[in-house]
C-alpha cells in the first residue's frame, strides 16, 4: 500500500515540477483527469495481475466514463507519468509505458489489428507525445523522444529522436540503434 501511494506522490511532483498551470499538490490531486485515471489503472492493473479481469475493466471503464481516458488494465505504465488534458486518450491493452512520459490529448497507444500477443506500442523514460498523435502496432519508441501532435507512428523510432506526419518520419536522431521486440516484457532490449 505504501508503495502506491509513493507512486501516486512521485506522479503529482512530476506533474507539478512540468505543468506551469499546476499550483499545488492538491489542486493537481483532486482536479486532475491524468491523476484520476492514473489512480483507477493502478488498482485496476493490480487486480488484473489477479486475474480479476472483470472487476479490473470495470474500474477501468468507470475511470473512463469520468475522465475520458481509457487505459486498459494489462497495460504496464511507470511512474511520473502525465496525460496533459487528457481527453480522448487510448492506451492498449499490451502497451508498456516508460517512467516520466507525457501524452496530450487525443494519443492512442493502440494495435493495427494484424498482430497477435504483443499488439501494443513499447514507450520508452522521457518521452513526449504531441496532441493526437497515433503510436500503432508493437512497435518501439525509444527514450528521449519526442513525437509530434498528429503524427502516425507505425515503425521503431530510435532513442533520443523526433518524429512528425504521416506517416511518421524521424527528423532528428542520435546515433543509438533500438533493437525490435518479440516478447511482451522485454522493454529493457527495445530501448538500447
Amino acid at each position: 500500500m505504501m508503495k502506491f501511494f509513493k507512486s501516486v506522490k512521485y506522479d503529482i511532483d512530476n506533474i507539478l515540477k512540468n505543468d506551469p498551470a499546476a499550483r499545488n499538490a492538491i489542486e493537481v490531486l483532486l482536479l486532475y483527469p491524468s491523476v484520476n485515471a492514473t489512480i483507477h489503472y493502478r488498482v485496476a492493473h493490480v487486480l488484473y495481475q489477479k486475474k480479476l479481469f472483470f472487476l479490473a475493466r470495470l474500474i477501468s471503464q468507470f475511470a473512463r466514463f469520468i475522465t475520458g481516458i481509457e487505459i486498459h488494465p494489462g497495460a504496464k505504465i511507470g511512474k511520473g507519468f502525465f496525460i496533459d488534458h487528457g481527453m480522448g486518450v487510448v492506451i492498449g491493452e499490451t502497451a508498456e509505458v516508460g517512467d516520466n512520459v507525457t501524452l496530450y490529448h487525443g494519443v492512442t497507444l493502440g494495435g493495427t489489428g494484424k498482430d497477435k500477443g504483443k499488439r501494443h506500442p513499447t514507450v520508452g523514460d522521457n518521452v513526449i507525445i504531441g496532441t493526437g498523435a497515433k503510436i500503432l502496432g508493437p512497435i518501439c519508441i525509444g527514450d528521449n523522444s519526442k513525437i509530434g501532435a498528429n503524427s502516425v507512428v507505425l515503425k521503431d523510432v530510435p532513442a533520443n529522436s523526433t518524429v512528425v506526419g504521416i506517416p511518421g518520419k524521424v527528423v532528428n536522431k542520435s546515433t543509438k540503434n533500438i533493437i525490435k521486440i518479440e516478447d511482451y516484457g522485454r522493454k529493457e532490449q527495445c530501448m538500447r
